[in-house]
């Protein structure tokens, strides 16, 4: 359990539109609504050289900043569970087309899975810790834990992190020929969070606790083990948040989490939220809860 109060200062998305899915519809394709990346990466050599996730990853990271223009973080967390699609399948092209022969490193340094934090560092001037996260589905938790050790250890004040995946026809053909869209909605996006030791004047929430764990389980054994989480923090009847109700607005995804969280935050600012919220994900046999408390 987090002891040193993290407060969520700052948050920003890149979603499909929350407003355009009335029902679940198995298999549909969900993209998300892109802003004007002129205004968010002024230099258009730099926009024009990044592929759609970076552009996605950094826009979110530079909305996130923007509520906190004071703010240097100590630390810059990304996180992906596919990384680069796009340019790696670009990379992977080339190879085949000139039989392994004269390439172009270009497309190769692009898909590297860091190209997100080492982009906004570049632009924020940033030369603080930064890390990013692959572990599949717990990559946006794993970067979340990272962020609340560095707060907790007083290694950090000030920690931003996000998490960006992008959905391409290729991965979406390859997973539905796996039956992965028979219960689901293809999604992406990406969503970024600056975590602060101390509270500001538009804090959202307190990051209270939070939960991994892998394996097959019923509804049951799921439902047990969150009555223990939130034994141990002390809540009762807080608003959960299931898959369920927010992957109708996103979509699947492996850093899908990273929504939720953002969705949960912007709920705790309504006039009803006054209670903790609990965000649970499960991603095939990954399951995790996020808890947030009130300010």
């Amino acid at each position: 359990m987090t002891r040193q109060p993290v407060y969520i200062n700052s948050i920003a998305s890149i979603h499909p539109p929350c407003d355009g899915v009335a029902e679940w519809m198995p298999g549909k394709r969900l993209t998300a609504v892109e802003p004007d990346y002129k205004q968010l990466i002024p230099n258009a050599t730099l926009r024009r050289r990044m592929s759609r996730i970076v552009r996605m990853g950094v826009a979110a990271g530079q909305m996130c900043l923007s509520g906190a223009p004071e703010v240097q973080p100590e630390a810059i967390l990304t996180a992906t569970g596919m990384g680069c699609l796009a340019d790696t399948e670009k990379f992977m092209d080339i190879l085949l087309d000139r039989d392994e022969e004269q390439l172009t490193p270009t497309a190769f340094i692009q898909s590297t899975f860091n190209t997100v934090g080492a982009q906004l560092a570049l632009l924020t001037g940033n030369h603080s810790y930064n890390t990013t996260y692959v572990h599949r589905a717990f990559s946006f938790e794993s970067a979340l834990l990272d962020a609340l050790l560095l707060i907790g250890e007083e290694d950090a004040a000030h920690v931003l992190v996000g998490a960006v995946d992008e959905q391409t026809p290729s991965l979406y053909t390859i997973l539905q020929r796996l039956n992965c869209w028979k219960k689901a909605m293809a999604g992406e996006g990406s969503a970024f969070f600056l975590l602060s030791r101390r509270q500001a004047k538009g804090s959202f929430a307190i990051l209270q606790d939070m939960e991994m764990f892998s394996g097959l389980f019923t509804e049951g054994e799921i439902r047990k083990r969150m009555e223990r989480f939130l034994r141990t923090n002390d809540v009762t009847n807080p608003d959960t948040l299931y898959p369920e109700e927010y992957k109708r607005f996103c979509g699947e995804y492996p850093t899908a989490v990273s929504f939720a969280l953002w969705y949960a935050c912007l709920r705790m600012r309504s006039p009803e939220g006054n209670r903790p919220v609990l965000v649970y994900n499960a991603f095939f046999d990954t399951h995790s809860f996020i808890l947030l408390k009130p300010v």
